[in-house]
């Protein structure tokens, strides 16, 4: 009960933190809807912006990062699912569309062009390779039948998809000017925001498989659905 309870708690404290930050990216990305090429973190990046196709997969990348956030959302409600299976599988279908056919090339380009120095461009082609990797395993198992590892291949690939939102906290919490060199910090945390999203991952799909076995006996539930 004590589990049930502590994996509730971590779902809504989650979901309601990317609500936020999900609202807060909007208005921050609002700010690009002028095009002007000299604000926000465009400001940092002058010696790509004269780049057209560099400027197109920038615009492509956060004009559709959040709707990609918000699908994810309603994925992970077992009583949603219950309730909308028809609706489960449409939101799903936009969230992985938005992921492979939009957001992974745009980020391949974007993350050779990162902040960082090198540290920071391995990270984000990393993030960018695992986010296609477990996207196209979470379809591949749902197709075989196999609702445990779709479900769980979801949350790994939701946990890359959030760290622009872990990002942004460790920046905000940790960033220091005066005493920390920004290439060095942006790099580094690129690589945080992956490893604490994964770690959260794991930690909740490790409950949830606990909570599961119980449930069934202490074994582990291997039914699929056809």
């Amino acid at each position: 009960m004590m589990k049930l309870l502590g994996i509730k708690i971590i779902k809504v404290t989650a979901v309601f933190s990317v609500m936020i930050f999900s609202i807060l990216m909007l208005k921050t990305i609002s700010q690009y809807t002028s095009f002007d090429k000299n604000i926000g973190f465009l400001a940092f990046k002058q010696q790509v912006v004269g780049n057209p196709y560099w400027m197109t997969f920038f615009y492509i990348h956060i004009f559709s990062i959040t709707l990609c956030l918000l699908a994810g959302l309603t994925q992970f409600s077992n009583r949603f699912l219950a309730e909308n299976r028809d609706l489960h599988k449409i939101i799903g279908k936009i969230y992985v569309y938005n992921i492979l056919i939009i957001n992974v090339p745009a980020c391949f380009v974007l993350g050779l062009f990162s902040n960082g120095g090198l540290i920071g461009i391995t990270g984000f082609l990393i993030q960018d390779v695992l986010w296609a990797y477990l996207t196209v395993a979470a379809i591949l198992s749902i197709k075989k039948g196999n609702v445990t590892k779709h479900r769980n291949y979801m949350i790994l690939s939701y946990a890359v998809t959030t760290t622009a939102i872990t990002f942004r906290i460790v920046k905000h919490l940790l960033y220091n000017e005066a005493q920390h060199d920004y290439e060095l910090f942006y790099g580094l945390n690129v690589w945080a925001a992956l490893l604490i999203n994964l770690c959260i991952a794991y930690t909740i799909i490790r409950k949830n498989t606990g909570l599961s076995g119980k449930i069934n006996g202490g074994k582990e539930n291997t039914k699929t659905e056809k």
